[in-house]
Formats: C-alpha cells, sequence, structure tokens
C-alpha cells in the first residue's frame, strides 16, 4: 500500500509539471505567432495564466514540505519546522475527539455489542467463521509469545495463595458429618475391616514370632507362647468377622463415635484446625505437590493451545451447545442485552480515561522522535496524490481565467 502511494504520488507529479512544461511551450509559440490571427491572443492569454496558476500552486505545495528550489524563502518547508507542533495537535484531536470517556461512552452507546456477540455464538456465518479463525490463530499466538516459565509461575502462586487460604478442617468436617448422616461411611468402613482381616492373616507368623520372643522361659518351654499368640489372632479374627457382620457391633459403634467426635473438632476446635493447616502447608511446600502443579499448569497450557487452535472443536459439544445458548440469550433477552452493552461502554469509557492520556503522549512523543524527513517524506505520500491534483487543477483554472481577463479586455 505504501509503495502504490509513493508511486501515484510521483506519477501525479510528473503529470502536474508536465502540463505546466506544456503551457509553457504553448505560450512561447502563442507569443511568437500572436499577429498571425487574433484567436492566438486567447491561446497565450491561457497559457500565461496557466503558467501563473500553474507556479503558484507548485509554490504553495512545495512550501509545506520543502524550501521551494532550496531556498530558504521565509514561511515555507512549513511540516519539517513545525512537526512537534503538529504531532501535538494530532494528539491533542485524539483526545479531544477519540479518547474522553464522554465521547467513547457517547459512540458506544450506538452500538450493540451484546446483539454482535449473540449473533456470531448463536449462528456464525462464513464471515463470522473467519473472524473466529483470525481470533483463534491471535489468541494461540499471544498464548505462545508470553513467557512461560513467568506465566507458569503466576498461576501456579495464585492457585498455591488460593489453596493456603482455603480453611480445608471445617471443609472436611461438614463432609465427613453428611457422610455419617446418609450412611455412606459404611462401604469405607466395611473395607477397613476387610483390610484388617487380611492384614491378620497376612501378618500371622509375625506376631506369633513377636509373642515367642516376649515370652518368658517356663512359657516358652511349656508351648503356651504358641497358644497365646494363636489366642490372640484368633480373638482378633473373631472380632473382626463379628463386626463385618454386624452393622451394630461394638466395634462400629466406637468407630462412629470416634469419626463424629473428629468431624466435630474438625468444624470447631481451634486446635484441631490449626493442625489440619500445619498439614495443608506441609503439603503445598512439599516438592512433589509443586512438581504436581508445574504438571498442572503444562497440561492447561497445552489445553488451551489446542483449543484456541481449533475453534471449531472448542464449539462443539455439550460446549458447543451452552456457546450458542449463551449466544441466543445475549441476541434474544433484552435485559441481558441491556445489561452487557452497559458494561462494554463502562468497560471502553475507562480504558478511555486510564489510558486515554498515555496513547495521546505516547503519539505525540512518536511524532517528536520522528526527523523533519521522515515527517515529510510520510505526510507527502499520504496526500502528495491529492497536492498535485491542485497543481493540475490550478493550472487549468488559472488558464480559464486568463482567457476570461482576455475577452473582457477585448470587448472593452
Amino acid at each position: 500500500m505504501k509503495a502504490i502511494a509513493v508511486n501515484g504520488a510521483r506519477q501525479m507529479r510528473i503529470v502536474a509539471t508536465g502540463l505546466l512544461i506544456v503551457m509553457a511551450a504553448f505560450y512561447v509559440a502563442a507569443r511568437s505567432t500572436e499577429g498571425m490571427h487574433p484567436a492566438i491572443g486567447f491561446v497565450r492569454a491561457f497559457a500565461e495564466a496557466a503558467m501563473v496558476g500553474g507556479l503558484a500552486d507548485w509554490f504553495a505545495v512545495t512550501a509545506l514540505f520543502r524550501h521551494p528550489l532550496g531556498l530558504p524563502i521565509p514561511h515555507t518547508a512549513i511540516i519539517p519546522r513545525n512537526k512537534d507542533r503538529i504531532g501535538d495537535t494530532l494528539a491533542s484531536f485524539l483526545r479531544d475527539n477519540f479518547l474522553t470517556p464522554a465521547v467513547v461512552a457517547r459512540r458506544m452507546k450506538r452500538l450493540d455489542v451484546a446483539g454482535a456477540a449473540g449473533r456470531l455464538l448463536a449462528a456464525p456465518s462464513a464471515g463470522d467463521d473467519r473472524l473466529r479463525r483470525g481470533a483463534s490463530r491471535l489468541l494461540a499466538d499471544s498464548l505462545e509469545a508470553l513467557d512461560d516459565e513467568r506465566l507458569g509461575g503466576m498461576v501456579k502462586g495464585a492457585l498455591v495463595q488460593r489453596i493456603g487460604q482455603l480453611k480445608v478442617a471445617p471443609l472436611l468436617g461438614q463432609i465427613l458429618t453428611a457422610a455419617m448422616k446418609d450412611g455412606r461411611h459404611q462401604p469405607v468402613m466395611d473395607a477397613f475391616i476387610r483390610w484388617g482381616a487380611r492384614t491378620l492373616e497376612a501378618n500371622g507368623p509375625l506376631i506369633r514370632q513377636m509373642v515367642h520372643e516376649r515370652s518368658g522361659t517356663i512359657m516358652r518351654f511349656t508351648g503356651l507362647d504358641e497358644t497365646l499368640a494363636n489366642k490372640i489372632i484368633e480373638g482378633l479374627d473373631k472380632l473382626l468377622q463379628e463386626a463385618a457382620e454386624d452393622p451394630g457391633h461394638s466395634l462400629r459403634v466406637k468407630v462412629e463415635e470416634g469419626l463424629m467426635a473428629l468431624a466435630y473438632d474438625l468444624q470447631h476446635s481451634p486446635e484441631m484446625q490449626a493442625r489440619v493447616d500445619r498439614v495443608r502447608d506441609e503439603m503445598i511446600a512439599n516438592p512433589a505437590i509443586q512438581h504436581w502443579l508445574d504438571g498442572l499448569w503444562q497440561a492447561a497450557r497445552a489445553g488451551l493451545l489446542r483449543a484456541a487452535r481449533d475453534p471449531q472443536a472448542v464449539l462443539a459439544g455439550r460446549l458447543g451447545e451452552a456457546t450458542r445458548q449463551i449466544g441466543e440469550m445475549l441476541r434474544d433477552d433484552p435485559a441481558l442485552k441491556s445489561l452487557v452493552n452497559r458494561f462494554a461502554r463502562r468497560v471502553a469509557a475507562g480504558t478511555a480515561a486510564r489510558y486515554g492520556s498515555g496513547i495521546v503522549t505516547l503519539v505525540s512523543e512518536t511524532v517528536r522522535g520522528w526527523d523533519a524527513r521522515t515527517v515529510t517524506d510520510r505526510l507527502e505520500n499520504a496526500v502528495g496524490r491529492d497536492l498535485q491534483y491542485i497543481r493540475i487543477n490550478g493550472t487549468l483554472v488559472g488558464g480559464l481565467v486568463g482567457v476570461a481577463l482576455h475577452t473582457v479586455a477585448m470587448l472593452f
């Protein structure tokens, strides 16, 4: 686009200069043959006035960007000499007409942001699909461009902070109370009893060895240590079998009483809550947990990237159905639409109020940082084509005025 603008301005400059040269040639030819026919006087008058108009407009156009013919004529090279003021004026124009909260809010009031978003989500058209793919690529590129280690540290730090602020003990107490109230603890207790029975059976030789080592010489000599060990194992096995078969067994009752006391302490005992909090903090500080959190972030980041690169997959299935329902609500619900549009206006106005001055300063300082040649070239490339049309029009209009004046002189 920039190359096209430069080439267009150069071509129009050649046309305007060529027209001026043609008028000079006509003037010389008409001046030398003026006595041959009265009509040649009109040609001379047209060419003469056209040269005056073309030269005047050439001087005016050139004086905007540089000194005509390199001569330091006063009030020429206007743009290079006033580039700082131009930058400040442009910045003020942006601030006063675009970046004030009142102007932004007034312009945003005409926009139906909620309706447009609702139509996009509810029934995306082909153009909206291209827009969604472009936004998807932008999101993926932005996510990949972010510092993975720094962003992951921020996410992990926020997650650790939220976990550290979580009161785990009351939550555990409430869960335990609700589970016991509905009897959901019974399968867990049955599993523990079965585990105890299997453990007892597997460790029978160990129990016998412990009893044998702790028995006296007489008990070993008489074999009472073996009898005692067998009775202990049989008694424990019988206790576990009875507890497994009888829901109202005293062992179960004792365990339930202990669980109820634990649930109460978790909810109401400061000492128990402090103990649980210490365990929570120790778990968070454990390197294994930190490593797990790192892996969790990497998995989440990979999932976000996959979703961002495939917007159609994101909008498929239940998530897609939920997205379409949200779009229909935004499109059809007047109350929700008004709420979202009002929120969008407030966000836009707040952004203008917060960052408008910074944007204005950026524009002003950027223009100030340009050298005079850069400013001149960019502005001339932007409007040079139209300025050359001014030269052409000045040449032609000047010629017509010359003909009119020559006609008046002939008549009077």
